[in-house]
């Protein structure tokens, strides 16, 4: 058994040092992750063409984001649980939150699996996704979800790695992951040229090998009790805790994904042209999200260990802290985006008009980036704190109704891929005004998950 020298609890010393402990690693994860996403693209577009990186990157990226995130988000509970009891001090509780954790990644997993292949296809069909692409897709997804369990145990596992202090052996695995699934893209599609199968196959195979490593390692920790299948199970006061917080992250996820439906069903609809620039552009999007991600569950971790130890003033320090590091990595971003827009589109395709439509896209929402900056991170302060529900509503309000009224409105009386796209512009800034006026008003800092 090894004695893990990684963890830490962060609730003393350089807030600054604390948070980007956490968020480097959760970065160069998140890259790597990303980077192998964007090599199945820019092998599938280059190799198969746009409507197979249609097929990959679009209809599809948002199915598999609406189900995997609501188990990512209910992770998420576990996670803000057992940084809780981990800062208070409570092994006995801790034992007993990671296992209870590990046992709804193994139910979920299942279910998860077995209906995202069993209703691939009717899932597609209900976003119109374009006839020409529909069988590819629908290829695809039931090989994505046929191993999806790889996925689901590889974020359970990272979730508590993260929550006990140790941040690096996640990325370890992910990079190790990501080398894995470059190679096997090459192998299966331009050797054995399978198509889209060994697009997805090269997918799952390279998160089995993260899963693995991820588990294994685990395992073999001594964080004052011992990691074991053996001992996975539920303990209903565990079960209660998690729920109660990560159902309502699981359905925030799941509403603001089915927005994104609605939004790629909009896509869809201008022809698969439209499909592939948006595609593409995910990709490059997804960049941006992976730095607003780490700099979110950095602080969520920094709070949840802070909340447990009865750190308040260190938290709110902490929010301020998070806050100018994001923004000076968000403006970063967007300076390159917008300046070089063109010629990263064109590491997927050269179709011309394709590029154009990519191009439209990154010059209405990229620059609102910056704008979702205090809806990640207020939220990341007020989950850390157990009030879950909370930032539920504000994102459900903000974000989901507002987007569901303009798909229905302005989308319909100026049809194009402008108008869909402002949907994220408007209902980000509405949001993030909520966020700031609920982070003032201090409600979030009352008494909530006790870790002890």
């Amino acid at each position: 058994m090894i004695k893990n020298k990684n963890r830490t609890l962060i609730t003393e010393g350089s807030i600054s040092k604390a948070l980007l402990y956490f968020f480097f690693p959760i970065l160069f994860g998140s890259f790597f992750q990303q980077l192998y996403n964007t090599a199945d693209a820019i092998i599938v577009g280059r190799y198969l063409g746009k409507g197979a990186l249609a097929a990959v990157g679009g209809s599809t990226a948002v199915i598999i984001n609406l189900l995997i995130n609501f188990f990512i988000g209910l992770s998420s509970g576990a996670s803000v649980i057992i940084a809780q009891r981990y800062g208070s001090g409570n092994t006995e509780r801790t034992d007993k939150a990671v296992h209870t954790s590990l046992a709804l990644a193994l139910v979920f997993g299942i279910a998860i699996s077995v209906f995202g292949f069993v209703f691939s296809r009717q899932m597609l069909s209900l976003i119109d996704t374009p006839a020409e692409i529909l069988e590819i897709s629908n290829t695809y997804l039931k090989i994505y979800f046929a191993g999806s369990m790889t996925l689901i145990l590889y974020n359970m596992g990272c979730g508590i790695f993260r929550a006990l202090g140790d941040s690096r052996h996640p990325l370890y695995f992910l990079i190790t992951g990501s080398i894995a699934n470059i190679l096997l893209d090459f192998l299966f599609i331009g050797y054995f040229d399978m198509g889209v199968t060994g697009a997805a196959m090269a997918t799952v195979l390279s998160q089995a090998v993260s899963m693995a490593l991820t588990l294994i390692y685990l395992l073999r920790l001594d964080y004052g009790f011992k990691i074991s299948f053996i001992k996975t199970r539920f303990d209903m006061r565990e079960l209660r805790d998690i729920i109660r917080i990560g159902v309502p992250v699981g359905l925030q996820s799941a509403l603001y994904n089915i927005t994104n439906l609605l939004i790629q069903s909009g896509v869809n609809a201008l022809g698969t042209d439209a499909v592939a620039a948006w595609a593409a552009y995910s990709k490059i999007d997804a960049f941006f999200w992976m730095v607003d991600n780490a700099f979110g569950i950095s602080i969520t971790t920094f709070v949840g260990q802070n909340y447990g130890a009865g750190n308040r003033e260190r938290i709110k320090k902490g929010m301020w802290v998070c806050t100018l590091l994001a923004l000076v990595v968000t403006l970063s971003i967007q300076v390159v985006y917008i300046t070089f827009g063109r010629s990263i589109l064109f590491l997927f395709t050269s179709d011309e008009n394709v590029i154009e439509i990519g191009k439209t896209i990154i010059n209405i929402v990229v620059p609102f980036f910056v704008v979702f900056l205090p809806i990640e991170i207020l939220s990341g302060v007020i989950k850390g704190c157990g009030k879950v529900m909370t930032s539920t509503i504000l994102t459900l309000s903000g974000i989901c109704f507002l987007r569901f009224l303009w798909m229905f409105t302005g989308a319909r009386i100026w049809p194009g891929i402008e108008s869909i796209m402002l949907a994220y512009p408007i209902t980000w800034s509405v949001t993030a005004l909520l966020f700031i006026v609920y982070y003032f008003r201090g409600h979030w800092l009352k008494e909530g998950v006790s870790g002890k």
